[in-house]
């Protein structure tokens, strides 16, 4: 990666963009099942929401970093089944225990009329270790709790401290310091997110496949007693090269750890990695889309975050022998060198790329052999003051 020295220049985004060839496949599916579009330049491109790029790169990054977080509207049932399976609560108590919880913070609450289970009306965003310090509550308030009734309308009180509650939903980890959390309802339980992920599309126009499939029943192929087929269905799928885009406001980061820059290093390579190497799960058993990116390129910045994505406003023509990769890489190549050169090339610090290419972009900066070594080097580049 090459690094502008003497410059002075202090980094505060760390900006990744992704050209990927993703073959046939629905990443992300719409309310219809249908593949999801976005005109673009008089051509309809596939597209992939950022909330389904970014929860996979959230649970890639839980994953490798060991750290978890809890986003759902039932986390009183969560506690109760803690409290029944591992802490050997009667059911009845531990079903009520996790009602008082479920109605006990600043959250508006609702009672399910077949099952009893209170869920909250929004979504709570929670550290996973938030579960058991909520069943170390209901402990601390079981006799409390014993002698309470259970919650049945959204009148009723839960028998347990809200302050103490809602302490516990305000608590935070690496993962939400870094994703941010909306909370309205709990005093400061908002947190701004330090990453932004653009929705991810095609770099050329797509058009939409229909796959007629159908089921043969064992049973039924093994008599030879019928002829047809048990059930049929049509499913939508598309193919392109998708350039992703997503950026690092390193300050929102170190305010959101309380300026522990060796904590928000480790959380901007574990998100980077993160976001080049996560894939979203939709129809990955009919599809197995399990591709890596063709082109990964890195620029730590000064001034603003620098999207390229107006690289493809004009759809990408297939190349001469075909396929879109080689001419959706020259592509962003050529815009990176237009815009950092309408900018005054200021505000890079540094920047480097890796990828399948044989050519070298140098218009990217420095290639570097991996993308480990390529995240490595960016990283560095934007804590200098950080050792390893």
């Amino acid at each position: 990666m090459a690094a502008k020295s003497g410059t002075g220049a202090v980094a505060r985004f760390v900006d990744v963009h992704v050209v990927q060839s993703v073959p046939f496949a629905n990443l992300n599916r719409d309310d219809n099942n249908s593949v999801k579009t976005v005109s673009y330049g008089g051509a309809e491109r596939t597209r992939v929401s950022s909330q389904s790029w970014k929860r996979a790169a959230r649970t890639y990054f839980q994953e490798r970093m060991g750290e978890a977080a809890l986003r759902t509207r039932r986390i009183g049932e969560r506690v109760a089944r803690l409290l029944e399976e591992e802490r050997d609560w009667p059911a009845t108590l531990a079903a009520r225990a996790g009602q008082h919880v479920a109605a006990g913070s600043s959250i508006k609450f609702e009672v399910d009329g077949d099952s009893a289970a209170v869920t909250t009306n929004a979504m709570v965003y929670v550290p996973g270790s938030a579960v058991a310090e909520l069943a170390d509550l209901a402990e601390e308030f079981r006799g409390v709790l014993e002698a309470a009734k259970d919650v049945r309308k959204p009148s009723d009180k839960s028998a347990l401290p809200k302050d103490r509650i809602d302490a516990v939903l305000r608590s935070r980890n690496g993962v939400i310091n870094l994703f941010g959390r909306m909370l309205a309802e709990v005093d400061d339980a908002g947190v701004d997110g330090a990453v932004q992920v653009a929705h991810a599309l095609t770099t050329h126009g797509t058009d939409i496949e229909l796959d007629y499939f159908s089921a043969v029943d064992d049973v039924t192929d093994f008599w030879g007693d019928t002829t047809g087929s048990a059930h049929m269905g049509h499913a939508e799928f598309s193919a392109g090269v998708f350039y992703r885009f997503a950026t690092i406001d390193l300050k929102e980061l170190a305010d959101n750890l309380g300026g522990d820059l060796a904590a928000a290093r480790e959380l901007a390579a574990g998100f980077t990695e993160a976001f080049v190497l996560s894939l979203p799960q939709a129809k990955k058993t009919a599809t197995a889309p399990h591709t890596i990116p063709d082109l990964v390129h890195i620029a730590v910045r000064s001034d603003r975050p620098l999207s390229f994505a107006a690289a493809f406003e004009k759809p990408v023509r297939p190349g001469r022998e075909g396929g879109y990769s080689e001419p959706s890489r020259d592509a962003l190549a050529k815009y990176a060198t237009a815009a950092n050169t309408l900018l005054g090339n200021r505000g890079v610090v540094a920047a480097g790329w890796a990828g399948t290419d044989e050519k070298n972009p140098k218009e990217l900066g420095e290639r570097a052999v991996s993308f480990p070594a390529l995240i490595d080097t960016a990283i560095a580049a934007a804590y200098p003051q950080v050792g390893q």
